[in-house]
């Protein structure tokens, strides 16, 4: 009784604490109740309860508060100081993607007309096809956007009910209601060699053929069906042929025939293309189940065996369900075919896509799995130089097999600057000392114990289990060219500190 009292008497600033801190971690009402209900259910506020918490309406228990304080790791006698949170803590939203912008000045030249007509020539003359400026387009409004696309969302949640999992049986019903008749091939279509597999495509009106190789992975057909089922939900009347193909250098969605030039057809096909594999993993692992799933197994790759789709797909989905909003992923084949690439927290691409460097970063984990004989997955904290300043990532890399037998890695990572500046921690000194430790010890170094304590922290706060296992490794010194590499002596000859 004396504790309640106690509590009562020093929460005049309880409710405006628990809602900053539940908002600078990115977390719903819903998500802090799920969180600490996993921690003691006995304790834990309901969303309603919460509600009054942060209204100032109602006073938690002692125990209630203690669990509050575990799910942000902060002491209990943080919450009962008396003192109002300090707002300026709160990190400002930086620019997203993975390109810093420029001043479009003089404005006249950057008129519609103009581009239309400067931009077809200069694709030619750079050698870039339509449909690789398309792809580009859409992925620089797809980090812009960091991933948020609530009307393909709500499409796809129409479609499947925001059931978690839907198994194969699902999936074909779903089809069949969509006017869908399923037919099967065994060659891929129009294809020689074991590298590329066309796994599917779409005959007008209606018919749509699967490769026999799907039906040894019924995660991969899940996923097929689903981007088709997205195609007739969202472009029933488009009258293109939709082919899907897996492979080093094969886009994934209708790799139809291209101009050299760009056209209104190829930026129209990718961009449906686009929304197709978007509704695809909305409908697969809708937004609310899967967070929650996510947030019960730590973000943990696995977690796609018990949603019933491919790592791949559950990859992606983290970067659009996580609150957390600083994410990338990589797909990748070899050093120099990245199949796909998300850049929400605007990490410079370790290579291009669309050409080759000839001195790729050999630190980057996804470089590394491709590389070393390692299997299953792997955790890296990694510091890279982001407009003349050191920046803290981790990632967690998993070595993957597709069907036509090629070796794949997928790679999924966060930002963990903003992380850190939203706890009050001083990110640039941390970042900078770390740097000068790898720096110092050959491009790797062990985290210094009482950082490895803060991050550890922050580990909890974020509930990202590979973080975890990231600190127990050393960090590594990444960069995103040889030319620019930071280790002495460089990677490369001739490489320069920067």
């Amino acid at each position: 009784m004396r504790q309640e009292s106690s509590l009562l008497r020093k929460s005049h600033f309880l409710g405006t604490k628990i809602r900053n801190m539940r908002k600078r971690n990115h977390l719903t009402m819903e998500d802090l109740s799920a969180r600490c209900v996993r921690l003691d259910p006995e304790s834990a506020p309901s969303v309603s309860y919460l509600s009054m918490i942060e209204r100032g309406k109602r006073t938690p228990s002692h125990a209630m508060l203690q669990v509050i304080a575990e799910v942000f790791q902060k002491p209990l006698d943080w919450f009962l100081d008396d003192a109002p949170a300090d707002e300026a803590i709160v990190p400002a939203k930086g620019n997203r993607g993975g390109i810093s912008g420029m001043p479009l000045e003089p404005g006249f030249l950057f008129s519609g007309d103009i581009l239309q007509i400067a931009i077809p020539e200069m694709l030619s003359q750079t050698g870039i096809s339509g449909r690789q400026f398309a792809q580009l387009l859409i992925r620089a409004y797809q980090e812009h956007h960091q991933n948020h696309f609530p009307d393909l969302e709500r499409a796809a949640e129409d479609i499947g009910n925001k059931q978690l999992p839907l198994s194969l049986e699902d999936m074909l019903d779903l089809a069949a209601r969509q006017g869908l008749k399923v037919h099967w091939f065994q060659t891929p279509k129009n294809e020689s060699g074991t590298h590329r597999l066309v796994t599917s495509f779409m005959e007008a009106p209606g018919k749509l053929m699967l490769n026999e190789a799907l039906r040894s992975s019924p995660t991969r057909m899940k996923y097929d069906l689903a981007v088709h089922i997205g195609h007739c939900v969202l472009h029933r009347s488009d009258g293109l042929i939709h082919e899907m193909s897996i492979g080093p250098g094969a886009y994934e969605l209708d790799p139809a025939q291209q101009s050299s030039s760009v056209n209104a057809q190829d930026i129209l096909q990718a961009w449906r293309s686009f929304e197709a594999s978007f509704f695809a993993g909305a409908l697969l692992c809708p937004k609310v189940p899967f967070r929650q799933l996510l947030d019960r197994y730590g973000y943990e790759v696995d977690a796609h065996r018990l949603a019933g789709v491919t790592p791949s797909v559950a990859m992606r989905r983290m970067t659009v369900v996580s609150p957390y909003p600083h994410w990338h992923y990589f797909d990748a084949y070899t050093p120099g075919k990245l199949k796909a690439v998300y850049r929400g927290n605007g990490i410079p691409l370790p290579w291009g896509n669309m050409r080759e460097v000839a001195d790729p970063c050999q630190h980057w984990s996804v470089f590394r799995m491709i590389t070393e004989p390692k299997q299953g997955s792997a955790a890296q904290i990694s510091l890279l130089d982001v407009n003349g300043q050191p920046r803290l990532y981790c990632c967690e890399s998993v070595k993957v097999t597709d069907l036509a037998g090629n070796n794949r890695v997928l790679c999924a990572g966060i930002d963990l600057n903003p992380a850190m500046a939203a706890q009050g921690m001083d990110a640039t000194a941390m970042t900078q000392e770390l740097k000068q430790l790898c720096v110092t010890r050959g491009g790797e170094a062990d985290i210094p114990a009482a950082m490895r304590r803060q991050l550890l922290m922050l580990a909890r706060i974020l509930n990202i289990h590979w973080l975890e296992r990231g600190l127990q490794q050393q960090a590594r010194l990444i960069c995103s060219r040889g030319a620019v590499c930071p280790r002495e002596p460089g990677c490369y000859s001739g490489c320069s500190r920067s």
